[in-house]
């Protein structure tokens, strides 16, 4: 009787990963074109934007709040925060984007996301690294890397982003004018998300009100793991993962419930 039931599960699952793997390849040939070289310019482009914005602020800003190199110090705090812009905002519209494909019975709402989140979350970490590669060695930096702290960024970006990524891809069907007001809330967060600051340097009271930014303590931890000396002892883990999982869970709760209404309004 268990065995009975253990091969239906694995078939299952083995169906589930390669809906999933078929769906990344779709993204990839759609978005990226049917070449090798269309996803190796989606990745060298923003790569180069980040480089190139880099240097644009070391100019105007040549001493940052932590270390003697600018660049690094900025792209420490702009690489997480464009995961988890790009991120959050491809899987807002994975259901949107594969709405033919979801009248067929072997694809289900989660799937769509799901490989959004693998594509576009690889295409980030690469990005990443060419990024932090490249200003290392451009600069000759003499430079202790801590990659569990890294990952443990990586992993909190992430994870802010397909909670807020699920949920807001059912407001944004069901509430179209949420979109716009997403997208101007989300303007702030670039200056507000330590990418140009130590949380630490922020005074009271404005210092615990900023606190509840989670992506303060994705930024912060990253920067644990590009600088030894640091501490970051205000980053929480727990909160991030806390407040990724509370989005997570109403986002698949709704779609569960209305996906089938929202693809076939």
């Amino acid at each position: 009787m268990q065995d009975s039931q253990i091969i239906p599960q694995k078939m299952r699952s083995f169906r589930t990963s390669r809906t999933v793997a078929a769906l990344v390849l779709r993204e990839m040939s759609t978005t990226y074109g049917r070449s090798a070289f269309g996803y190796f310019w989606a990745i060298a482009e923003p790569a180069a934007g980040i480089i190139l914005l880099t240097l644009i602020f070391s100019l105007a800003l040549r001493t940052p709040s932590l270390g003697t190199n600018f660049p690094l110090f900025y792209a420490s705090g702009l690489l997480p925060f464009m995961m988890y812009l790009d991120v959050s905002g491809k899987m807002a519209q994975a259901l949107r984007f594969s709405r033919p494909l979801l009248a067929f019975p072997a694809i289900t709402y989660a799937d769509p996301l799901l490989a959004r989140l693998i594509l576009n979350g690889l295409t980030q970490c690469l990005v990443m690294s060419i990024v932090l590669i490249g200003i290392i060695v451009g600069f000759d930096l003499d430079v202790i890397l801590e990659f569990r702290f890294i990952a443990a960024s990586i992993g909190m970006a992430l994870a802010l982003a397909t909670g807020l990524g699920t949920l807001n891809c059912y407001l944004f069907m069901r509430f179209p004018v949420w979109e716009r007001v997403w997208a101007i809330v989300n303007r702030p967060l670039f200056f507000i998300s330590g990418i140009f600051f130590l949380f630490e340097s922020i005074p009271e009271p404005y210092a615990s009100v900023l606190w509840f930014n989670p992506l303060v303590h994705v930024t912060g931890e990253m920067r644990r793991g590009i600088y030894v000396t640091y501490e970051g002892a205000f980053v929480s883990p727990a909160y991030v993962y806390g407040l990724s999982a509370v989005s997570l869970s109403l986002g698949l709760l709704l779609l569960r419930r209305h996906y089938k209404d929202l693809v076939h309004r």
